[in-house]
């Protein structure tokens, strides 16, 4: 018996498949990938891979977002979390109305402190407590930014946006994401902020990532460098580069370009050697450890799932490392792991995504994937392993 609901990835593909009239041969030569493959995944033999997912998008002309099944929209309402949405949606949406005549906002520091509160919320997994604090520090910050103009102000509320961003992406509303990266990029113009435009292109990439657009994600990481070229030198600068490295190369990896996707990984550990363990610069929780963690998930995009499961295995995480980090890192071994049949393994990778932040698990694409492929072979796992899968989808 299944414990997830039987609307699966794999299913959704098989349904938009022959919605659109199309044998497995004919959808496997749009999107060029193998027939066998297509077989396997539909057959639930075979997880889908990111590639693989964005790839059968494309072919058949919907989003990926569709393929996934984001947002869960019976989990959000479970969690409360949807009746959260509609305020960012309007908090959004006031960016160029000037100041709220009916908002007094506070003294800079304290909507400073917050702002920085949000970002730390969104690093520890608490998504539910960052997306109901948004809307009200959005609308006071904006209000405060046409007030009184200054760098500082258009800084900050590019700090609201990104936060934004981070909550809807997290939560698999795509829309709602490249809405508040599009503020970002607007506060970040008026802030005349090299780094902040230069992280609003490698969030930007990001989401061209995950839909599949690896020619204008790699576009997107280039022009971030550049851009970024023209902050002032320093740690900042140096911390938002390398990340931005990290982001080609992962793009570079699901192109399936091994040799570009090393060199980015070889910069970004030189720059990291030089920065140390940077993981409050901009909360993008770049250095060393964020290196070695890219590189497991660059040789999964490769499918040299063998080496990512080993060297995933060799990883320490530092104690005050992100939790939000720490969860993705162990979704992302845990895909390696059944990939290399290791299924034990894989369920406890699982578990540590979960233990470090559930809020994010509960949402992670990867995650359900990931149970979705072990689930035919829950005999083998513990009695946990279906209790796993009622906690991902009641």
């Amino acid at each position: 018996m299944h414990s997830l609901p039987h609307d699966h990835t794999r299913t959704r593909i098989r349904r938009l498949r022959r919605e659109r009239g199309l044998t497995q041969t004919e959808l496997a030569d749009l999107a060029q990938v193998s027939t066998s493959q297509i077989k396997k995944v539909e057959q639930g033999q075979r997880p889908p891979t990111p590639h693989f997912v964005a790839s059968v998008a494309r072919a058949m002309r919907v989003d990926v977002a569709t393929v996934t099944g984001q947002p869960y929209v019976s989990e959000l309402r479970a969690d409360q979390l949807d009746v959260l949405i509609r305020p960012i949606r309007e908090a959004l949406d006031v960016y160029d109305l000037g100041a709220d005549p009916e908002i007094t906002p506070r003294p800079l520091q304290l909507l400073a402190t917050d702002a920085e509160g949000l970002l730390v919320a969104v690093r520890a997994g608490e998504i539910k407590q960052a997306a109901a604090q948004l809307p009200g520090l959005i609308q006071e910050v904006t209000t405060a930014a046409h007030a009184v103009p200054s760098d500082e102000r258009w800084r900050l509320l590019a700090s609201t946006y990104r936060s934004a961003y981070d909550v809807a992406s997290k939560l698999g509303y795509s829309d709602l994401s490249a809405i508040a990266l599009a503020r970002m990029a607007w506060a970040a113009e008026r802030a005349s902020s090299a780094t902040l435009g230069g992280m609003y292109r490698y969030f930007r990439a990001l989401t061209y990532l995950r839909d599949g657009q690896y020619r204008t994600g790699e576009r997107l990481t280039a022009l971030g460098l550049r851009i970024v070229e023209q902050a002032e030198a320093g740690r900042e600068r140096e911390v938002v580069t390398g990340q931005l490295h990290l982001g080609a190369a992962v793009m570079a990896g699901r192109s399936h370009d091994g040799g570009q996707a090393e060199n980015h990984l070889a910069e970004a550990e030189r720059i990291a050697g030089a920065t140390g363990e940077a993981a409050s610069v901009h909360y993008l929780a770049f250095g060393p450890t964020n290196v070695q963690v890219h590189r497991i998930s660059v040789l999964a995009e490769l499918d040299e799932y063998g080496k990512a499961a080993e060297r995933g295995r060799q990883v320490v995480i530092p104690r005050d490392w992100p939790a939000s980090r720490r969860s993705h890192h162990h979704a992302e071994l845990a895909r390696a792991q059944m990939w290399t049949g290791d299924l034990e393994a894989s369920f406890k990778s699982l578990l540590r995504a979960r233990t470090a932040a559930p809020q994010q698990a509960r949402y992670h694409s990867t995650v359900r994937e990931t149970y979705d492929g072990l689930e035919a072979a829950h005999r083998l796992l513990p009695d946990s392993f279906l209790s796993f899968g009622s906690w991902l989808a009641p």
